[in-house]
């Protein structure tokens, strides 16, 4: 859905504020990763860490010989999330199944006009959903007649996901195949919420954790402070999305929220819902060698041994990438305006310099 993003594109780009850090320290070390980022070709990046109880955020921007001087992002500056945003859908999964209201192994129920694709006697059941384990494609296999390819999912009703459900078929047997589906997760969301799902993700987890700027419809103050989204050094609209709004499509965020939503992760005892934050993390489900999934989130082993959970993003102008490590109270949140895909078997920008910047800390 989204293209490779393009390297440093002007002549005459600097990098915002300042040259190569210092090495040593934890504001040094940040500022190498951004400014790894912009001279990828991102045009603002925002890093987010905490470490050892201390959080710090800075943010970079690119400066052109012509025209007037970037802004530079800072975390209050609101970007589009992507699919970091299914692990939000699945911390109201995992509320739900700690109240009672229904269970990791319930099937997949929608009203009766939208069909749930079978394979054979298997029944796609939400855990199946929430650790990319239902066999389900990636996406409805109508979503893109007619779409916009700068806002795909921006036409999509729920009258077409009934009928993009009759077309669908399974390609593997549930929970026993990993295979990344944005359908699944959008699912999910109206599984737990028919046709109210963003209503629903506001009060069941991101206004209880006080994540103010995380949403899929920005308030007037929220516009006032979003990045503009990029693809291929041009400016292209956000994404837009009512039915599969559950995978993280149409989300905004800052790094400042997702750093409050990262200590949410780090320390679940001073959450609202220590149990529910628990559950979404506990392994569930193997996809290959030295990758495990929980609820919505990605478990992978750090050089020294500890584990990393982490997810990313990516809209048509903006990508993401969120990773922790409790055993040494480390996260990292790294959030750049374009778009990114991986390349040659290399992993994006974003996602690279997340892990990497993880990983040093970690082991710091």
């Amino acid at each position: 859905m989204t293209a490779s993003a393009t390297g440093a594109s002007a002549a005459g780009v600097a990098l915002l504020p300042g040259g190569a850090a210092a090495a040593g320290g934890l504001p040094a070390r940040v500022r190498r990763a951004l400014d790894e980022a912009l001279a990828s070709g991102a045009p603002g990046a925002v890093c987010g860490v905490i470490q050892g109880g201390r959080t710090h955020v800075a943010g970079a921007g690119r400066l052109r010989a012509r025209g007037p001087r970037a802004e530079v992002p800072d975390g209050r500056t609101v970007f589009q999330l992507g699919s970091i945003g299914k692990t939000l859908t699945a911390t109201a999964l995992a509320r739900a199944v700690h109240a009672g209201s229904t269970r990791l192994d319930a099937p997949l129920t929608l009203p009766a006009r939208f069909p749930i694709p079978r394979k054979g006697d298997h029944r796609i059941t939400l855990a199946d959903l929430a650790t990319h384990s239902s066999g389900l494609p990636s996406l409805p296999p109508n979503l893109l007649t007619g779409a916009d390819p700068y806002d795909p999912y921006a036409h999509y009703t729920l009258d077409e996901l009934a009928e993009g459900l009759a077309q669908t078929e399974l390609a593997t047997v549930p929970g026993k195949t990993y295979r990344y589906s944005n359908l699944g997760f959008g699912l999910l969301g109206q599984a737990l919420a028919f046709d109210g799902v963003d209503a629903m993700l506001r009060r069941r987890v991101t206004d209880p954790l006080r994540l103010r700027d995380t949403r899929t419809t920005l308030s007037p103050d929220m516009a006032s402070r979003k990045a503009v989204g990029h693809l291929d050094g041009k400016p292209v609209p956000d994404w837009h999305d009512r039915v599969l709004s559950g995978a993280g499509t149409s989300m905004y965020s800052t790094a400042d929220d997702m750093l409050r939503y990262l200590a949410a992760q780090l320390r679940p005892e001073r959450s609202p819902f220590r149990e529910a934050i628990e559950l979404t993390q506990r392994p569930r489900f193997t996809a290959g060698e030295g990758l495990r999934l929980g609820l919505g989130w990605h478990l992978s082993a750090l050089p020294g041994g500890r584990t990393m959970t982490w997810h990313n993003g990516g809209t048509g102008g903006f990508g993401s990438c969120a990773a922790f490590s409790r055993g040494s109270g480390t996260a990292v949140v790294m959030m750049v305006n374009t778009a990114g895909e991986e390349t040659g078997g290399q992993a994006r920008p974003v996602d690279a310099l997340t892990v990497k910047l993880l990983r040093e800390l970690d082991a710091a």
